[in-house]
């Protein structure tokens, strides 16, 4: 059976930082779909939430505030 990738060092550098306490609401079907991913890779559910959010983070960085990066400056320029 494969594990999560890097899931031990993911873990341990998690463990590390502080976490926030929130409540979110999935569907059903999500539910089930992570519960089984977690009988099949003991990853806790906790674990593949948070990189679900650092997936739409990523995708969705250039609207954030922040330093630019020479990418997105680029991207401008051709948009522009």
């Amino acid at each position: 059976m494969a594990s999560h990738d890097g899931y031990v060092q993911h873990a341990a550098a998690a463990m590390a930082r502080k976490k926030i306490s929130t409540t979110i609401y999935i569907t059903p079907e999500q539910n089930e779909k992570l519960k089984l991913l977690h009988d099949r890779t003991k990853v806790p559910v906790a674990v593949y939430i948070r990189e679900g959010i650092d997936l739409v983070l990523e995708r969705h960085g250039e609207q954030l505030p922040g330093q630019l990066t020479l990418d997105s400056v680029t991207k401008r320029r051709k948009s522009g």
